[in-house]
Parts: structure tokens; sequence; C-alpha cells
């Protein structure tokens, strides 16, 4: 978690993100698509211990050859962790960029798409205090790796999904800092 700067194991990355997920992604219902990939465990957590650009979008790729070969039911949809390297979020948003890019140059731009998560995550153009940036806070930058023909399929039978980030942000806002912290403790760490 950046702000703490201690070393956990993998293991340890592994269980405080999968608390994370169950208390504020579903938990709280911020992603209403996840309660069905934990509750049928098959959302992977995926802890890289790469911290060079080299071996991380190496491990990435492994990452992406592996969610290919797997069935839905096997491994729907993966968070890829990097505990070490990205700390700093401008670090982070250059190799979003850079992985959003390999997946088009291995012709898989509309069969994977990411979503980002970092501690330190900001909203373009929104004060760096608002609780809106929560909904993409995690204890370690994560990119999540996700099918779009699934994700296609879970929004065709969910009305207005454009309302979801405001739903999460008013339900943030009304938690507040504190709230969210006694939520899940970890936030203080790094928010």
């Amino acid at each position: 978690m950046a702000k703490t700067q201690q070393h956990y194991s993998s293991e340890q990355v592994e269980k405080i993100t999968r608390q994370w997920v169950e208390t504020m992604v579903v938990g709280l219902n911020l992603c209403p698509f996840a309660a069905p990939v934990v509750k049928d465990n098959s959302l992977r957590y995926a802890v890289t211990e790469a911290q060079e650009s080299e071996s991380l979008v190496a491990a990435f790729l492994a990452e992406i050859e592996l969610i290919q070969a797997a069935s839905e039911t096997d491994i729907s949809t993966t968070l890829f962790i990097v505990p070490v390297g990205l700390e700093d979020f401008y670090d982070y948003l250059d190799h979003l960029r850079l992985f959003e890019e390999l997946l088009v140059e291995s012709g898989l731009d509309g069969v994977l798409q990411l979503a980002s998560f970092h501690p330190g995550y900001l909203f373009a153009g929104v004060p760096e205090d608002d609780l809106s940036h929560w909904s993409n806070r995690t204890p370690w930058p994560a990119f999540h790796i996700i099918r779009e023909a699934e994700m296609g399929r879970a929004l065709a039978h969910y009305a207005n999904p454009e309302q979801i980030p405001e739903r999460n942000i008013k339900l943030l806002r009304e938690l507040g800092r504190e709230g969210l912290i006694e939520r899940f403790p970890p936030f203080a760490d790094y928010c």
C-alpha cells in the first residue's frame, strides 16, 4: 500500500485485495457485475513480482495468454496486481497506455479491455480530495483485464449502466472518508 511502503508477500497482497473486492466492490455494489464472478470464484488475482517495465510487460502478456486459454467459467476476469514499481500514479498511467497498445497490437482490441485501479487514483479535472476517486482506489496498482464479450452480455441485462458512476460517486460522498475507512481500514494507509 503506497503510503506505508511496507513489504507484503504476494499472499498478503492477494488477501487484502480480495478483502477490498468483497468489502468495497461487491459490498457497496460499486460494480454490479462483480458479485457473480466473486461468488463463483472465477475472478483471478494475479500478483506479479515484476517491477521494471520490461518484466511488467512480459508478466502482463503472460496473463493475457492465460486468460485467453482459460474458459470463462475458470477465469472470467483477472486483476493483474503490481505491488511494487508503479506507486507513482503517472507511471501507472504510462503502463496503462502501454498495455492498451499491446492489446491493440496483439489483435485483442474488442476482445479484452482494461479497467484501471491505483491507490492514488485521480480523475482528471476533479479536485484531489473528492471522494469520487475512491471508486478506483485500491491497496495496490491493478489492471483489471475484462473479457468484452462477457461484459457485453452483462450490460445487455442491466438497465441504465451509464448511471453506475453517478450512483457510486453519490454513495462514496455520503459515506465520507471516515465511513469508507471504517468499512475498509486499509484505506487509512493510502488515501
